[in-house]
């Protein structure tokens, strides 16, 4: 399952290179986790982004065109001090990594890397920096929105809200995955368990019945996104 913020949205993560295609590799594996991701190609825009942005953790590479990635963590650091940071350097030279750790860095990666190796020290400094697996609470939580997986609780604003089985699997799926936007095929497949075949009304059915309960007299959080499917955001 997905590590998450404490609040149950989605670990924040900034991939600072200025090698546009191994930035957007990167990127791309992260969403992949199901992170949101930003990317910054200088040292000044990394620390706008940073800014911005509200990092849980930071992929920053060494060598930038404007100031060095040492820089950047100085500058992040004094607003954000606990932030975690990984390292890319494409220099093997001890120098480089012991600059980058007494800096502050929490962990390097040299270049060439797998995208693996990333990903796993990525969620290493998360677990210390204190991100959340879901199922170790069973509890979803987006936004004012919880729902307790072994319970079957759902509750908006504190108010508990009745929900069908099927109501409460279409408003689970969505909730594991916030910010995301999920087709009528993707959302027939896995709540109905039928591939997609002239049955979309049943999912829009379905959206109705869930707006009428959780968003009904509230800012709504079930948006739909039209010829693309429905977004639960706060």
């Amino acid at each position: 399952m997905d590590l998450t913020r404490p609040d149950g949205s989605p670990v924040r993560v900034l991939v600072v290179d200025d090698e546009v295609n191994i930035a957007e590799l990167l990127a791309m594996a992260l969403r992949y986790e199901g992170w949101e991701v930003r990317m910054a190609h200088t040292g000044r825009t990394a620390v706008a982004e940073s800014a911005d942005l509200d990092p849980d953790v930071v992929v920053l590479d060494i060598m930038l065109p404007d100031f060095d990635g040492l820089e950047v963590l100085r500058r992040m650091r004094a607003t954000r001090p606990a932030v975690p940071v990984l390292f890319l350097t494409a220099r093997d030279a001890v120098e480089d990594r012991v600059a980058g750790l007494t800096a502050g860095g929490d962990d390097y990666v040299t270049k060439p890397f797998s995208l693996e190796e990333v990903v796993a020290r990525l969620r290493a400094l998360l677990r210390r920096a204190g991100a959340h697996r879901q199922e170790e609470r069973n509890v979803l939580v987006v936004g004012d929105l919880t729902l307790d997986e072994d319970s079957r609780e759902v509750f908006r604003e504190g108010e508990e809200i009745t929900l069908t089985a099927t109501e409460f699997e279409l408003l689970r799926f969505l909730m594991r995955n916030p910010r995301r936007v999920l087709s009528k095929a993707q959302i027939l497949d896995r709540v109905w368990h039928y591939d997609f075949g002239g049955q979309a009304n049943v999912v829009e059915l379905y959206i109705s019945y869930l707006r009428k309960k959780i968003d009904a007299g509230r800012a709504p959080m079930i948006h739909t996104m039209r010829g693309a499917g429905y977004v639960l955001k706060p």
